[in-house]
């Protein structure tokens, strides 16, 4: 049975089939967009690591490439591997011209990790600026819609996709002082638990992660005996991601898990 759209539960609260199944990707083709961001690294290299094709996708081409080839140096197991592409998510056109390209030359989408971010905040109400809003609703909103609609036919047609976001634990407490920011990752929720609802009946699901703030090596170099309450490492992100394959669709679909 599907739970109903918009369902929140904690990670530890999540069912995990793994009768008859592994931790491997193999032969799975995972997009990751955003993969210049502080979670992708990690991302890339975990589900290469499980054996997935990913093809990350950013903007900044030398910052992808070098994660890209960290991720394919790094595997020693599973038979992933990792393809760079450098696409603008915020055209419509040309995204969805390089989806149908990515699922013609592999012949299905198995998966779609939007990690696509921006943050524009730090003022009240009426301090802030409204150009703060185009920005994030660039950044989060339409990149997300340009990637769904890119891939929903092949995530759809999948004999296992899973589609999922990052979105924040400010969704249903906002701050005045972050009030663009959380009504942008509002609407990226709202707009992924819709794919949801396209995915049922399918072998696809659609969930939605939220975090109050992603906890870097480089940040945990910087400040060993910080503690970071409630902070999500991104190694730990990862594994939540790879582990979404390791739960059937219907159990997953439309799905909010907190990582806090």
């Amino acid at each position: 049975m599907v739970p109903p759209q918009g369902s929140a539960s904690r990670r530890s609260d999540l069912h995990v089939a793994r009768e008859g199944r592994t931790d491997e990707l193999t032969g799975r083709v995972v997009v990751v967009a955003g993969a210049t961001g502080a979670a992708g690294p990690a991302l890339v290299q975990r589900l290469v690591a499980s054996g997935a094709t990913v093809v990350a996708v950013a903007r900044r081409a030398e910052a992808l490439q070098a994660i890209v080839d960290e991720a394919n140096d790094a595997t020693v197991r599973g038979g992933g591997r990792a393809i760079a592409a450098t696409i603008d998510l915020m055209d419509d056109e040309a995204t969805r011209a390089w989806a149908a390209r990515v699922t013609s030359e592999h012949g299905h989408v198995d998966g779609l990790i939007h990690l696509v971010g921006g943050w524009r905040g730090g003022k009240g109400i009426v301090e802030s600026e409204l150009a703060d809003w185009d920005v994030l609703e660039r950044l989060l909103v339409r990149t997300l819609q340009h990637t769904t609609r890119g891939f929903h036919d092949a995530l759809r047609a999948s004999d296992d996709a899973r589609l999922a976001i990052v979105s924040t634990v400010q969704v249903p407490e906002p701050s005045a002082t972050n009030a663009a920011y959380a009504a942008a990752k509002a609407a990226a929720e709202t707009w992924t638990l819709a794919v949801a609802d396209s995915f049922a009946g399918t072998a696809a699901a659609a969930v939605v992660l939220r975090i109050k703030a992603l906890l870097t090596p480089a940040m945990r170099a910087e400040k060993p005996e910080a503690r970071f309450s409630g902070f999500t490492a991104v190694a730990d992100l990862a594994q939540t991601v790879n582990d979404l394959w390791q739960t059937p669709a219907d159990d997953l679909n439309g799905r909010i898990l907190w990582l806090t």
